[in-house]
């Protein structure tokens, strides 16, 4: 087993190694690839120093896995010609999760879709795979028609320097700025470009890819995706129309027994999903269930994930272990 991580030096590609550490992913040889101007560097990994490669030099090697996230100018790229070579490619980035032939995949929903010709896997946006791991078992007990989400994310889902930004300005330092204003002290409701009809393309992908996961284009989906001065992970209010109406205990049990989400939803003790609990986590943290009063067979649902785990780097590994267990690879 050849496994590559493709964009191994940045802060996806970090979590990538220490999610398969802890997973204890089996492979023979490690192969930690990026931009040419991180070739060279060492990165260590189990206590072993491993040097970075370019992607040239990768596809050469013939990896039978290739975790990517690298953004999707690189993904466009390299995925098709790891692929050519008989790569398994599992791509972070939003190049091919709208491609209509490519798989968008969270395995505990649909993995079971994979066949060993898909080459090319696409992982979700970071807030859509929270979001959908919850609803899942609920939409199957009940059905969902509409699903009303605000979102409100960490500056790790904007890479490094937007960290930076955050800590310069709490420092009191001029800093290099990602955000079109300051972050800290304050919110942004944008997050990636705004688009013809007023939505951002962030927006625009929790609508599209929940329609895909689930297979089902009459599921209504709307969005506001807000960029919030944490770390640890995005937060959700999601409010859901279901077809049948439901009752809270029934709920309550159905996630709980939901492999890969926690329930936390004990209000009058202060329980509840936070962002500052969820980091490093794997799971979906849902809490804050109570009825819609203005509106029947609707739930209110507050669900909170480490976006660079289930929101990528977990998300990414555990598509490598279904295939792996299922003899894709």
């Amino acid at each position: 087993m050849k496994l590559a991580v493709v964009g191994a030096t940045g802060l996806v590609g970090s979590e990538i190694l220490e999610v398969l550490a802890e997973h204890n992913f089996p492979f023979d040889e490690l192969l930690l690839v990026a931009s040419e101007r991180s070739v060279g560097k060492q990165i260590e990994y189990k206590g072993k120093a491993y040097t970075v490669i370019g992607l040239g030099d990768a596809v050469a090697m013939q990896p039978d896995v290739a975790i990517f996230s690298a953004g999707g100018s690189t993904s466009t790229e390299w995925a098709p010609k790891f692929a050519e070579v008989g790569t398994l490619v599992i791509d972070n980035s939003s190049a091919w999760r709208m491609d209509p032939t490519k798989k968008l995949v969270v395995p505990e929903i649909n993995g079971k879709e994979l066949t060993k010709e898909d080459k090319i896997i696409a992982n979700p946006n970071c807030s859509t795979i929270q979001m959908v791991l919850a609803l899942a078992p609920l939409r199957e007990r009940y059905g969902i028609k509409r699903v009303v989400v605000s979102t409100y994310q960490s500056v790790t889902g904007s890479g490094k320097g937007a960290v930076d930004q955050m800590m310069a300005e709490r420092a009191g330092e001029t800093p290099q700025m990602v955000y079109p204003h300051k972050i800290d002290m304050n919110v942004l409701p944008h997050i990636d470009v705004f688009q013809p009809n007023g939505y951002t393309k962030e927006e625009m992908k929790m609508i599209n890819e929940t329609k895909k996961i689930f297979s089902d284009e009459s599921v209504k989906v709307t969005a506001t995706t807000v960029r919030i001065p944490t770390m640890g992970g995005h937060s959700e209010a999601v409010n859901v129309e279901f077809k049948e109406d439901f009752e809270l205990d029934e709920v309550r049990k159905i996630l709980a027994e939901t492999p890969g989400v926690i329930l936390q939803d004990d209000p009058e003790n202060f329980i509840y999903p936070m962002p500052i609990n969820a980091h490093k986590k794997d799971e979906v943290f849902v809490g804050r269930l109570r009825r819609d009063e203005s509106q029947s067979n609707t739930l209110n649902m507050w669900i909170v994930a480490d976006n660079l785990r289930k929101g990528a780097a977990t998300n990414a590994v555990q598509i490598a272990e279904y295939a792996l267990a299922n003899g894709l690879i």
